[in-house]
């Protein structure tokens, strides 16, 4: 883990995708900002001593299409899939092992319940994470 506080904050920004149009819609709202160095990642979420919610063929399918869908933007973006029950842990986790300098992302769309019963991922991202957190504008429906 590399802790280098004095860096810029784009100097490798670490961003977290679900889907191949959340990475696309992710891409473009981080494309006017110029990161120098980035890293895209998709955690699929394992069930922890139950079934996965998805195959992992499956998810790994979805994770390959959305990095396919950030490198329009982003053609030198490195990629990384992570394996975790807490997905917010998974990312922050990740973003220590490679050292990033910030993490940014897009908040998805969620009712209120949703966030109650998914324990509001947004809210622990912003609030676990060890370095700084950057909340990208622009989601589009």
């Amino acid at each position: 883990m590399t802790d280098d506080s004095s860096a810029p904050l784009l100097s490798h920004v670490f961003v977290p995708v679900a889907t191949e149009k959340d990475a696309r819609e992710t891409a473009v709202a981080l494309a006017p900002y110029d990161p120098e160095r980035v890293t895209v990642v998709h955690v699929v979420e394992k069930g922890g001593g139950v079934p996965d919610k998805t195959p992992v063929e499956q998810s790994e399918s979805i994770a390959a299409t959305a990095f396919e869908a950030f490198r329009e933007r982003f053609p030198d973006a490195e990629t990384e899939t992570v394996y975790r029950r807490n997905v917010v842990q998974g990312i922050v986790d990740a973003a220590a092992e490679t050292g990033a300098s910030a993490i940014a992302f897009q908040p998805r769309e969620g009712g209120r319940l949703k966030q109650f019963l998914s324990g509001d991922r947004t809210l622990r991202l912003v609030t676990d994470a060890d370095r700084p957190v950057i909340t990208l504008p622009g989601r589009t429906e």
